[in-house]
């Protein structure tokens, strides 16, 4: 209850902001929060919010799926083995600090301009941030729960299954969790480029139409989306690592 009292605590100020801001700006720069709520119900209604909604949806679980199955394991194989870190590290945080999004022309051009392309450029972003927190965390495991497993005559699978995994998780849910921020916000430049679908295309196309309302439509509808799959990740880590949550408590 508390937590639901937070949150809309929370939203209700950055409504009465946004109404401010609309009622000193005009509705023609800022439309209001409940003609942008209206407009977005009509969105629904008429089919286009679920076309561009669902576009942009299976492209942020596509990309964020790439990027587990890319940073998760090597962020754990860097954060175990001192030989693959003594390399691994150092290419990683070179590379790292690289803007990614400047490479969209470059994957347009060897993959093409489909949903591979901005897949892509989702996957390789948050797999990096994924990679670098996961490193982290498994390199700060304390070696004496890997001694204690060892002690009792486990081998490599044994430790894989009962040590290194359960330790790693909370950090992927954590790196999950700041990546699905940075995910969202490359998604919104991948789609304002070659396409004519996705929540990106929707804002950029209202934009150069001078739709300022469904413009926001659909600022309001990524927000909404991010906000989601922030939400799902949280609700995942709580089914996924109760052990953790209760002893954190």
């Amino acid at each position: 209850m508390r937590t639901f009292v937070r949150y809309g605590a929370a939203s209700l100020a950055l409504l009465l902001l946004w109404w401010a801001a609309s009622l000193a700006l005009g509705d023609m720069l800022l439309p209001a929060p409940l003609d942008v709520a209206a407009g977005l119900v009509d969105a629904a209604l008429s089919g286009e919010l679920a076309r561009h909604a669902g576009v942009s949806t299976l492209r942020l679980i596509e990309g964020l799926g790439a990027a587990v199955l890319f940073g998760y394991p090597i962020g754990l194989w860097l954060g175990h083995s001192e030989r693959a870190d003594w390399l691994g590290a150092p290419l990683a945080f070179i590379t790292y600090p690289l803007p990614k999004i400047v490479l969209l022309p470059v994957f347009f051009t060897l993959v093409g301009l489909g949903d591979a392309s901005r897949v892509l450029l989702i996957a390789l972003t948050a797999g990096y941030q994924i990679l670098v927190i996961v490193r982290a965390e498994a390199r700060a495991l304390d070696p004496a729960y890997k001694l204690a497993l060892r002690s009792m005559g486990a081998g490599r699978a044994d430790l894989l299954r009962h040590v290194v995994l359960p330790a790693s998780l909370p950090s992927l849910f954590t790196a999950l969790r700041v990546a699905s921020g940075t995910a969202v916000a490359v998604l919104f430049l991948a789609e304002s480029f070659a396409t004519d679908a996705g929540l990106g295309w929707l804002i950029m196309d209202a934009w150069g139409m001078g739709d300022i309302l469904r413009m926001f439509v659909g600022i309001l509808a990524i927000s909404l989306l991010g906000v989601a799959l922030y939400a799902a990740i949280g609700i995942a880590e709580r089914r996924v690592c109760a052990w953790h949550h209760s002893n954190a408590s």
